[in-house]
């Protein structure tokens, strides 16, 4: 028949399930390090607003495409934009790529940050449309 396992064994493997059962049930994080902010240190921050979160991803997103960064390649899904807010992106990208021909890369990205905003804002967020597809224009 089979050797059983020997007690030593049995009882680190016991000793290390309970060890991680007690951390997993610690009722609280560990406090921050000193001097450094923890997630509370600003009671005026709240969660942001569908149009905030759209303005700072699509922004950034069109800002990486204008500069052509290394990333500005992916797709918009990788890039975990919904269709409308894709449409943003692409609206911004041709603005910012003719005011920089005409102003520069400073003033195209200022009118980019501005547009997007905009729209975002308008949109309400624009996430309502996240299909896998896009119909054709």
């Amino acid at each position: 028949m089979g050797t059983q396992p020997r007690p030593a064994v049995r009882y680190a493997a016991r000793a290390l399930l309970a060890a991680l059962a007690l951390t997993g049930c610690s009722p609280s994080a560990p406090p921050p390090a000193a001097g450094s902010a923890g997630p509370s240190a600003d009671p005026s921050a709240g969660p942001s607003s569908p149009a905030q979160i759209c303005t700072s991803l699509v922004s950034y997103w069109a800002k990486e495409t204008l500069l052509g960064t290394k990333w500005s390649g992916l797709d918009w899904e990788q890039k975990g934009l919904s269709n409308d807010q894709y449409a943003i992106h692409e609206e911004a990208v041709a603005a910012g790529r003719a005011e920089e021909r005409t102003s520069g890369r400073d003033k195209a990205l200022e009118l980019m940050e501005r547009l997007v905003a905009r729209r975002c804002a308008e949109q309400d967020g624009a996430t309502w449309s996240s299909e896998n597809w896009r119909p054709s224009t």
